[in-house]
């Protein structure tokens, strides 16, 4: 099936689906990963379909995977510079990885609301949301990470027992704030369909990581 006649059948509520499922299968995934990293098709540029997007929101959501425990790694005492340069080079790297995948999601769902979209008054300006669906769901992946990892230090062995009652209250405000992002997506995705609100992609265009337009990688090129 391919991306445009996948889309022509589409319907808000099977946009609702594939939001609701991407915060299950984001949820789902933290515990396996951390026993056994994920096989991914060499390159997912794209989604046709709904199986295609939930391919990638789990790449999305893999990339934070990545990042969290590479963070981690950078903030070690006994590191030394070689393994913080290296940390460097990674985190930028999975950085650009993670925006071109919320570009890709958002992308998959801007080409499908498309057509769904009722027309707009004349003469009327579009409004628009501060955040993407793509960064929410990035939101909901970051969540899910904080929530399995602040759930593991509510059971480490050997904890205070005050660390332990501060760690099991900031675990339900992150579990209640993910229920609350998952709400207002949804919220989103109904005020895209009454018409209150138009989707939209937003691009990074991250300038760090491209010769072209980084002074402290071209110019040192130009021999300047």
């Amino acid at each position: 099936m391919n991306q445009e006649s996948s889309m022509t059948h589409c319907t808000f509520d099977d946009i609702r689906a594939i939001l609701a499922r991407a915060f299950v299968d984001q949820d789902q995934a933290v515990a396996p990963w951390h026993r056994q990293e994920p096989a991914f098709p060499s390159d997912i540029s794209a989604a046709a379909d709904a199986e295609g997007f939930a391919e990638l929101v789990l790449r999305q959501h893999w990339a934070n995977f990545c990042l969290w425990h590479v963070e981690d790694r950078a903030r070690r005492k006994d590191a030394g510079p070689e393994l913080i340069a290296d940390c460097k080079y990674a985190i930028d790297k999975l950085n650009q990885e993670r925006n071109d995948q919320i570009e890709r999601l958002d992308m998959f769902l801007v080409r499908a609301m498309d057509p769904l979209l009722p027309p707009q008054a004349e003469g009327a300006r579009p409004r628009y949301n501060t955040e993407s669906l793509g960064v929410a769901l990035d939101r909901g992946s970051i969540l899910a990470l904080k929530i399995f990892h602040m759930q593991e230090q509510v059971e480490r062995q050997g904890a205070g027992d005050d660390l332990v009652s501060e760690c099991r209250r900031k675990l339900e405000v992150l579990k209640e704030q993910r229920a609350d992002l998952e709400q207002s997506v949804m919220d989103l995705v109904d005020d895209y369909a009454s018409g209150r609100k138009r989707p939209k992609v937003y691009y990074q265009f991250k300038m760090y990581n491209d010769p072209r337009l980084n002074p402290e990688l071209y110019s040192r090129k130009a021999g300047a």
